[in-house]
């Protein structure tokens, strides 16, 4: 079974400066591996290690991607080789242009009988690159898995949804985004991070994969991204579990709200 899996590298947000007008400033930050991708490399590692076959990991991005400790980080979560996608035409590339890009890489490395995407990025969780693009491939697309199992040529996926548990077979190939919560990714050993180092890195710009036209600018415009307005606290305490306390918090809650 060949699996890949994709992921995005997203600004550290604890690195992110807040600036006195409110704007936020990216000049410090530190790229890592975006939290909501990391179950889908665990999830495509796990199935591997299940039925057998391999497990590829596929990026797309500017030269943030280039970074030797990011690539290492990837390849030791699993996969077998990694491929890059990369090019400054790519820098705040929206859902559309990254899923144009990621199907191109995708039919270049020849397929895969299973895509496995996170549930939404880390910086935009916009949660429409895995559905755009298993449209791009016309191939069978389901979001929000929680639970994997393959039998023969046919993949069961579970979602959890209000108050059921819906359990969707699909075939072979497939697109499937999967939730935060379907899996504890392990954390790489010392065997892992130096085996890292000597597996296979692919590295493509757009004119490599045929993806040119429609990328010079995106889709939709970022007008302004600005940090919250502080709220002042109110610093009001209620004490104790009578209803005369809840009646007081609920009349205090309903004046503020």
């Amino acid at each position: 079974m060949n699996v890949i899996a994709c992921y995005k590298v997203v600004p550290d947000e604890q690195d992110i400066v807040v600036c006195p007008d409110r704007t936020l400033s990216f000049a410090q930050v530190e790229w890592k591996i975006g939290q909501y991708d990391l179950p889908a490399l665990e999830a495509g590692l796990q199935l591997v290690e299940a039925v057998g076959g391999n497990l590829s990991a596929l990026s797309a991005g500017s030269r943030q991607l280039e970074n030797s400790k990011l690539k290492k980080g990837v390849l030791a979560r699993g996969p077998a080789e990694l491929f890059l996608v990369v090019d400054e035409a790519l820098a705040g590339a929206d859902s559309h242009q990254t899923a144009r890009v990621l199907a191109a890489a995708v039919q270049k490395i020849g397929g895969a009988d299973l895509i496995l995407c996170g549930e939404g990025s880390a910086d935009l969780y916009a949660q429409q690159v895995g559905a755009q693009l298993g449209e791009l491939l016309n191939l069978p697309t389901v979001n929000a898995v929680s639970r994997l199992t393959v039998e023969g040529n046919k993949l069961i996926a579970e979602r959890t949804l209000e108050e059921v548990v819906e359990v969707l077979e699909i075939q072979l190939p497939a697109v499937v985004a999967v939730t935060t919560d379907m899996n504890q990714p392990r954390l790489p050993g010392m065997k892992e991070i130096l085996a890292a180092g000597k597996k296979p890195v692919t590295e493509w710009q757009l004119t490599d994969i045929d993806v040119t036209g429609g990328l010079s600018r995106p889709v939709t415009e970022v007008i302004s991204t600005l940090a919250p307005l502080p709220a002042e606290r109110k610093r009001l305490i209620f004490e104790g579990e009578s209803e005369e306390v809840i009646d007081q918090f609920y009349t205090c809650l309903r004046k503020v709200l």
